[in-house]
């Protein structure tokens, strides 16, 4: 594991001890960051179920403006920190320990370019919190902002979410990326 490009380009990230995370693989990570291209500069993200941080690392790298980190598991907390710590980029991040569900259900920030979701797996929890989402899309997303969710090809369901239309979905082996943008007429 290690940050593919930006300013901390090369960085070897640390692992969550244990098998309660299940980090994005490099090659995904990499696709990810290709498809968004230069769009991440200035961006605001909010990475749920961080794990290691390494996506919302990787957005730093690559000039996002601030990523918003949250996990529920100490260890988790701690690598996040500890790989923040090691890339320098600690200015520009928030890191939250708490439930995701707690922060969706707390209203208390800007609107973020993206929200990316990688739950734990084969648990339905990314359709949970795209129920949340849904509550108020325009609250959480700006105009051109999206939801990234990562889940196993196995879990995706095609729903018609209130506010929120999918606009492209990645498989990379055992990895489906799923992209949701505002409904026209749902933003501020």
């Amino acid at each position: 594991m290690r940050v593919i490009g930006g300013s901390a380009k090369g960085h070897r990230l640390k692992r969550v001890p244990g098998d309660v995370t299940r980090p994005i693989m490099d090659r995904v990570k990499e696709n990810l960051f290709n498809i968004l291209g230069n769009w991440v500069v200035g961006t605001r993200w909010l990475d749920l179920f961080a794990g290691t941080g390494q996506v919302g690392i990787e957005a730093l790298s690559r000039g996002a403006e601030q990523a918003i980190f949250v996990d529920s598991a100490r260890a988790a907390i701690r690598t996040v920190h500890q790989n923040l710590a090691s890339t320098r980029l600690a200015a520009k991040a928030v890191v939250i320990h708490d439930d995701a569900f707690s922060v969706l259900r707390r209203a208390d920030h800007q609107p973020l370019d993206v929200v990316y979701v990688a739950p734990p797996q084969y648990q339905d929890i990314w359709l949970g919190v795209m129920a949340e989402i849904e509550k108020d899309p325009g609250t959480w997303l700006t105009a051109d902002g999206m939801v990234i969710v990562q889940i196993d090809p196995n879990e995706f369901q095609q729903r018609n979410w209130h506010g929120l239309s999918i606009f492209d979905t990645r498989r990379y082996g055992r990895t489906m990326l799923c992209f949701y943008e505002l409904e026209v007429g749902s933003g501020q």
